[in-house]
């Protein structure tokens, strides 16, 4: 399968969309059900200073996406930025994630001189995890009950990742 990974671009909205109307997308993140389609066209119409959105496609679908954001508004934290990664359900486990992670990881070393990258995962996704960890993510401490999902409050990992080598 070919996965192709690029920027994200204003009329992406609806593949971005229709991936978080899938349970385990938005279930594996912070993001609400039933997403509005105005909300994603307008996150990529008129994206934040700072922030990089990339999609996966296989053809013309988009099979999952990802993003760097800015670490905080502090000069002090100029060096972080957090992750954000969502496959839904019918291309988890096909090389999609990988592929992200791997352009995220790239992008940042190579062209944003970011030294540190962190993300919070829900403790019980070991699939996400070990990808993380094939990255070179480490857990850095539990955040218990961090968040609801389906009326429970569960825990996640809080994980990061410093860069191997310096430019």
């Amino acid at each position: 399968m070919d996965i192709t990974v690029r920027r994200a671009e204003p009329g992406d909205f609806e593949g971005l969309w229709r991936n978080f109307s899938d349970e385990s997308a938005y279930s594996g993140t912070l993001q609400l059900p039933m997403p509005s389609r105005e909300l994603w066209r307008k996150r990529l119409a008129e994206p934040a200073e700072g922030h990089y959105t990339f999609v996966a496609c296989v053809g013309e679908e988009i099979a999952g996406h990802a993003g760097l954001h800015p670490g905080g508004n502090s000069p002090r934290r100029a060096h972080a930025m957090s992750v954000g990664l969502a496959v839904p359900s019918p291309w988890q486990g096909k090389g999609v994630g990988t592929r992200l992670l791997g352009t995220l990881t790239g992008f940042a070393d190579g062209w944003l001189n970011v030294f540190r990258l962190e993300l919070t995962v829900f403790a019980d996704n070991e699939r996400a995890i070990a990808l993380y960890r094939r990255f070179g993510f480490e857990v850095e401490g539990t955040h218990r009950a961090y968040a609801l999902r389906d009326g429970r409050f569960v825990d996640t990992l809080a994980m990061a990742r410093l860069r191997p080598k310096g430019p």
